[in-house]
């Protein structure tokens, strides 16, 4: 049988961070699945799953936990893998907008009463072209439950876009 962990890792950026995990996930059997990492205000943050053999996964966490002086961590065993027979809808958001304060909130809101589930999210501030302003984008990748529309939802963040004044395109 098969253990997977979920790792969050935050720590000082510099070179050789992904080397010293992988390395410590491959030295222990380890298979690195995927990931998602960068860096932040001189921070490397990242969230990963490693796929290892139930009998290796303790020592597996051991050495990682090992690397703390190098990194902050957080693990989390997978029990099992969900079941993706019969999933729901997935859809991709893209909202761009002047910045301003409690965009995500307010977004994230109106999904959560729709019980829509954020999978992934992306978000940024760049200078808007020609002018001095900031514009916050967000990227997002949403599952819909099994029984709501896909209109209902794009009528709800359409009138939720035009209460932030934002651009909001559901594909």
């Amino acid at each position: 049988m098969t253990t997977h962990l979920v790792l969050t890792v935050i720590g000082d950026d510099r070179p050789g961070l992904v080397e010293s995990l992988s390395q410590t996930i491959a030295e222990n059997s380890g298979n690195w699945l995927e990931s998602s990492m960068s860096q932040l205000a001189g921070k490397f943050a990242g969230i990963l799953r490693v796929s290892v053999a139930d009998g290796q996964a303790d020592k597996l966490i051991s050495e990682l936990n090992g690397l703390s002086s190098q990194l902050k961590l957080v693990i989390e065993k997978v029990e099992e893998e969900p079941d993706a027979s019969g999933s729901p809808q997935t859809v991709e958001l893209n909202l761009v907008g002047n910045d301003r304060p409690g965009i995500i909130r307010e977004i994230s809101r109106a999904l959560s009463e729709l019980s829509v589930n954020v999978e992934q999210l992306n978000t940024e501030c760049i200078p808007a072209p020609m002018s001095s302003d900031t514009l916050f984008k967000a990227k997002a990748i949403l599952r819909i439950p099994t029984g709501l529309q896909l209109e209902d939802l794009q009528s709800k963040l359409e009138q939720l876009a035009d209460d932030l004044i934002v651009e909001i395109e559901l594909t």
